[in-house]
């Protein structure tokens, strides 16, 4: 069985903070997640000076201020990231961070992550690809905002520059916080599977956790979920992120899947084996039968337990004669 990864996505849910970064990386160790995931970037050369904020950015946030200087607000810096880098593996759990610049791709390739994970918004970023590519490291690709030709537009650039298919992974993905779940098209995953030939999971950003539940049991591999230490902090994305309880019972539920999800193949397992006897039913007499009476559909009947004639033989039984007596209730015997 393949164990579904689970990135606790806490992207910039620090609020700046390196202390809160490492409270975060310990939610998630704690919850069980297979990694902790950041976003790594410089401000000033990820957006301009005349960006706006996404209405969710400006209802969460509650200012008028530029979407630079909100990030700048909210952002670490590259030592915060080493130091944040060394506590998780102090604690036990993996790191990950998504790149927004070049830059930050350059310093990040020295962390030894096991993916690169691209985010839906650089999707169309042509030289970004082709750098992250080039790195060789495996890669996630969020595909929230996309048509399909330009997921495969970026594949190719991708694969030009010299990744496999087999080295990336493929998330479906909505771009609104919180998602509405009619616009969650979650199908569409499979979708991304049969068209491109490789491994696909979902980046949730709905509110609660039975989505990504349901992705799981559709078959995601890889599963990303915001989270933040409370709901009710200021910044753009607690709003619509789990608190700590919520990624914990997420986490759960998902390793409950993975186990009941099983194999193909339709067996009797060995926790029902037992139950058989119990629940079936056997043929025995509807009254009193007499040896040298006939076997007759008055005076047969179907009644637990199952450790008699099977019913299935029912027509075969019919027409018989009793060879010996039998009391009302008791299993037949031919």
């Amino acid at each position: 069985m393949n164990k579904v990864i689970i990135i606790a996505e806490a992207g910039v849910n620090h609020n700046g903070s390196l202390e809160m970064a490492k409270r975060l990386a310990d939610v998630a160790k704690e919850a069980g997640a297979d990694y902790v995931k950041f976003q790594t970037g410089i401000p000033r050369l990820l957006i301009s000076k005349f960006a706006v904020m996404a209405d969710y950015q400006k209802k969460n946030v509650g200012s008028e201020e530029s979407q630079l200087e909100m990030i700048e607000k909210i952002s670490l810096t590259f030592d915060d990231f080493t130091e944040l880098k060394s506590y998780c593996n102090e604690i036990g759990i993996k790191f990950l961070s998504t790149p927004f610049d070049m830059p930050s791709v350059d310093f990040l390739s020295g962390f030894g992550m096991d993916y690169f994970k691209i985010p839906s918004g650089e999707v169309t970023n042509l030289p970004y690809l082709r750098k992250i590519a080039q790195l060789g490291i495996p890669v996630i690709m969020s595909t929230g905002m996309c048509e399909l030709k330009e997921i495969e537009d970026a594949l190719k650039v991708l694969t030009d520059n010299g990744l496999s298919l087999e080295s990336i992974s493929l998330l479906h993905c909505n771009t609104e916080y919180p998602t509405p779940m009619q616009d969650v098209n979650l199908r569409a995953m499979n979708t991304l599977k049969e068209r491109f030939g490789v491994k696909v999971g979902y980046s949730d950003h709905t509110e609660g956790i039975e989505v990504p539940i349901a992705a799981v049991a559709m078959g995601a591999e890889i599963i990303e979920k915001h989270f933040t230490l409370d709901k009710t902090l200021s910044g753009p994305d607690h709003i619509a992120s789990l608190e700590p309880h919520e990624l914990k019972a997420m986490v759960d539920a998902i390793r409950n899947i993975e186990i009941a999800l099983g194999s193909d193949e339709k067996i009797v397992t060995i926790s029902e084996r037992k139950n058989i006897a119990i629940a079936r039913k056997s043929i025995v007499a509807a009254k009193d039968i007499k040896a040298g009476e006939q076997f007759t559909e008055e005076n047969l009947t179907v009644k637990r337990p199952g450790t008699g004639i099977s019913p299935m033989r029912w027509d075969e039984v019919i027409g018989l004669t009793a060879k010996r007596d039998f009391l009302e209730d008791q299993l037949i015997e031919i």
